[in-house]
């Protein structure tokens, strides 16, 4: 019974957590300001500000997915929720400031301690727990005991997955399949129980708390009468489907209107992401534009002595959901060059390009102006490269998965790019690159590319 403790109150933990957390964000609060400033005697607007922000971390923290089940989920996975959550929370308290025009009544510095030391003071809470959690499971404490209903090729998946992450607490004690002669086998190391008819019989002398039910979508009768039977018991149980044979592009599971609902395509910035990646745009088109801009001052003015003519170069292009915007360029063909020609793909062989326009195009100096695009909100510092309506017209014909890159915004460096896929280079390739990013978006993800991007643009041999 002791080693069900936790199991068993589950729930009780749960609403632990979620009153913890805001103590913790006041806590931190009042603590940066005695570091600080020198004195537990917080000024009244102080007070409101550190009790305001411990109420609203209440209701973003679960907006944010940090009180869901973290079992089975990785450290690293935990940590990026966390990074999530408390980059909200940092927006929330300077747009405050903004809005109510209080910045001035504020230290700066201690709303600095307070944000930066309060992610680290629940990073370490929660890294404690995660710790104890795993400790008190490798003595047996927190266990589910689950079996597999299935043992193909989903159900064998299923099992070495959770294998691999035997700190998540699931004790895998057998499969359960009708195939004949499985039953008394060995499957992945485990045993075959019985039939799936037999589940039901063992439940109780077997003590599971779990069935994990990875049968295919062509049993969907077994499927029901096992269903059925289950009623009958107080076991949790759990649906694998077999959606990974399709092409899966950032696939969830969500409700809609009561329905449960599995996305098998989809689009990383929702939500609180989907927050989280405009203001890493906005922070890093402003330092880029404010860094650059004596740069930027020289370029303009070798565009307009090197060639007559404006000195920005405005194309259309399509970026998330097919919509189509005017992308800036520093201007580096003379003017008219293609008026006759009209839209063309651009190849290492043309030489359209002014002198000073190829430098620029050799080291993508071209392509500053762009963060001005991604200020506006109609392009992401780092995403897929967009094209011109022309080009898309054609390559959705005739790449698979080509449009799929649209389900985000169009970046100024992506994935592809850093990987020296630029310019005329295949275009195939480029697109499973494209489609990767999406599929595995973090703001880590987005950070390592704007990295590389600077060690990048002077290796490529593909811009154009």
């Amino acid at each position: 019974m002791t080693r069900s403790l936790l199991k068993n109150n589950a729930q009780i933990f749960d609403w632990a957590m979620r009153l913890l957390d805001p103590v913790l964000v006041a806590a931190v609060g009042v603590s940066a300001y005695r570091a600080y400033l020198g004195s537990w005697d917080l000024p009244d607007r102080y007070v409101l500000a550190v009790i305001g922000m411990a109420f609203a971390c209440i209701t973003l923290f679960p907006f944010a997915g940090l009180y869901s089940s973290q079992r089975g989920v990785s450290l690293f996975e935990e940590l990026r929720v966390l990074v999530n959550a408390w980059l909200l929370l940092a927006a929330i308290w300077i747009t405050f400031l903004f809005l109510s025009k209080t910045g001035s009544d504020f230290s700066r510095v201690w709303s600095l301690y307070w944000i930066g030391l309060g992610f680290l003071v629940q990073a370490v809470v929660r890294g404690g727990i995660r710790l104890s959690l795993r400790a008190l499971r490798r003595r047996g404490y927190n266990v589910r005991r689950i079996v597999i209903v299935g043992a193909g090729t989903l159900g064998r998946e299923i099992s070495r997955r959770l294998r691999r992450t035997s700190w998540s607490g699931f004790e895998i004690r057998g499969f359960y399949d009708d195939a004949p002669g499985m039953q008394g086998t060995i499957c992945e190391g485990l045993p075959v129980l019985g039939t799936v008819d037999q589940v039901l019989s063992d439940l109780d002398s077997k003590s599971i708390d779990q069935i994990w039910i990875a049968l295919p979508l062509r049993a969907e009768a077994r499927l029901r009468e096992l269903l059925e039977g289950l009623k009958h018991h107080t076991v949790q149980v759990r649906f694998v489907p077999d959606i990974f044979n399709f092409t899966l592009l950032h696939h969830s599971m969500s409700e809609v209107a009561g329905l449960p609902v599995i996305s098998l395509t989809g689009s990383p910035h929702e939500g609180a992401d989907l927050v989280l990646k405009r203001l890493e745009d906005v922070v890093v088109s402003l330092l880029v534009i404010v860094v650059t801009l004596p740069l930027t001052l020289l370029i303009a003015i070798g565009v307009k002595v090197s060639s007559p003519g404006p000195i920005f170069y405005r194309q259309q292009r399509v970026t998330w959901n097919g919509v189509r915007f005017w992308i800036l360029k520093f201007r580096t063909m003379p003017v008219g060059t293609e008026s006759s020609s009209g839209p063309v793909w651009s190849s290492r062989e043309e030489r359209r390009a002014t002198r000073f326009g190829a430098l620029l195009r050799r080291t993508s100096l071209d392509e500053f102006p762009q963060f001005i695009n991604a200020l506006r909100g109609e392009m992401s510092v780092v995403g897929p490269r967009p094209e011109r309506p022309e080009f898309v017209e054609q390559f959705k014909r005739e790449i698979p998965g080509y449009m799929q890159k649209h389900l985000v915004k169009a970046g100024i460096t992506g994935w592809a790019q850093v990987n020296d896929l630029r310019g005329d280079s295949d275009l195939k390739e480029r697109i499973q690159y494209d489609l990767y990013y999406i599929e595995h978006w973090s703001l880590w993800f987005d950070l390592r590319i704007i990295a590389l991007t600077l060690v990048h643009i002077a290796r490529s041999r593909n811009a154009n």
